[in-house]
């Protein structure tokens, strides 16, 4: 089934890797993100009215599953944060995927980061657990995530009724 996902992520400091991840995505049958926008786009979605948080809602819009990609300072972006409760608010397929491992072409691997799911709890089984426990999290080098990301998101839509 085709799936539409929005990827959540640090910009600035992982796009080389972000690309190399969304990309293997995109380009499969049935694969298909919202459009990926440049730095310069981006500033000009921040000066519109609504700004940032207008344009995440119309991204989520008729998606399924959020995938966040992650590196060494994606916990502390607090727009990443946003996107992550409002994906799990709105019912949406959530996964975290380290991207740490993944070699940027100019500086290669970097340190691990912290996952961002860990920042938000949410009552599962009874109990208030970080997102984390709810939702899986996977490493995109270590769990071949070029070849396991289509079942990643079946799996999150999946669980998530969608």
């Amino acid at each position: 089934m085709a799936r539409r996902v929005f990827f959540s992520f640090h910009y600035s400091r992982d796009v080389r890797r972000i690309v190399q991840v969304r990309n293997s995505w995109v380009v499969r049958p049935g694969g298909e993100a919202p459009p990926f926008y440049d730095k310069a786009e981006f500033e000009e979605v921040k000066k519109r009215a609504g700004g940032i948080e207008k344009w995440i809602e119309a991204q989520l819009t008729g998606t399924s599953v959020t995938v966040v990609l992650f590196g060494t300072e994606t916990f502390n972006r607090p727009w990443v944060r946003h996107e992550i409760m409002r994906s799990h608010v709105l019912g949406k397929g959530i996964l975290a995927i380290d991207i740490h491992n993944v070699r940027d072409p100019q500086l290669g691997k970097d340190a691990q980061g912290k996952n961002p799911l860990d920042h938000w709890t949410a009552e599962y089984s009874g109990k208030n657990v970080p997102l984390s426990q709810i939702y899986n999290t996977y490493d995109w080098v270590n769990d071949n995530g070029y070849q396991n990301m289509p079942t990643w998101i079946e799996a999150a839509a999946k669980a998530a009724g969608r």
